[in-house]
């Protein structure tokens, strides 16, 4: 499916992708993960999202706004656009200068900040979002929870006004965005922060990258119980097939 500009044209997104230092992402994942593979959880699930992001028939390019090191060799290889963070600016200032650097490039191009945490992520879902999206000057999808947001877009000549962060629903919409609503998008939607978060995504199905990590994890986060008195038996995670 071709997304199309309001007045008809054809457009190509180009996504922003940002990533903190693998060393701070996922802080909330600890209890589930460990110090140890908590870093390596992050980089799966950002991964993920960017091969699916990159894989998705409206999508033109994917920039991630990072610096670190390992994630922008790792990313780069999957055909990603690397641009350099600037440390301490927070993500909406980062997600502002991905968008600029990806307009410095493409002038004009439609534009949209993606999470980089979706690992369960979809690419003809993703698509759909992106073509209802391409209908207004900005728009935004919300996380599973309805309190923040996975996806911010702005078509050409709309200017991105990232506001990220815990309950970004209710500040996306008072900025004039609008709200979309397609069903059927879950995996667009299921970000992860939370243990809980990482349950409902491995019932989504994840991508390889993040099923890799699965069987390290700690605590129960990827387990299921047994009967009382039995031992945790690791739940297998179910790995999303390539391009679905």
């Amino acid at each position: 499916m071709a997304s199309m500009r309001r007045d008809g044209a054809d457009v190509g997104w180009s996504l922003v992708v940002p990533l903190k230092p693998l060393v701070r992402a996922k802080s909330r994942l600890s209890g589930a993960a460990g110090e140890e593979f908590r870093p390596r959880l992050a980089l799966a699930f950002a991964l993920d999202t960017v091969t699916a992001a990159l894989t998705c028939a409206n999508v033109q390019d994917v920039a991630v706004v990072t610096d670190d090191r390992l994630a922008g060799e790792r990313l780069a290889a999957l055909g990603a656009h690397i641009v350099p963070d600037t440390p301490g600016r927070g993500l909406n200032a980062a997600l502002s200068h991905g968008a600029g650097a990806v307009r410095a490039r493409r002038p004009g191009a439609a534009v949209a900040a993606l999470n980089a945490d979706l690992p369960a992520l979809r690419p003809a879902e993703l698509e759909l979002v992106l073509h209802s999206a391409s209908l207004f000057p900005r728009a935004f999808l919300a996380d599973a929870a309805d309190i923040g947001t996975t996806l911010l877009t702005a078509t050409s000549g709309a200017e991105l006004e990232p506001a990220f962060g815990g309950a970004s629903r209710a500040r996306h919409l008072a900025s004039g965005a609008r709200e979309l609503t397609a069903p059927g998008v879950p995996s667009v939607r299921r970000d992860v922060d939370t243990a809980e978060d990482l349950l409902a995504a491995l019932a989504l199905g994840v991508g390889p990258y993040t099923a890799r990590q699965a069987p390290h994890l700690a605590g129960g986060a990827a387990r299921g119980h047994g009967a009382p008195g039995e031992p945790e038996r690791l739940r297998p995670p179910q790995v999303r097939a390539s391009g679905a």
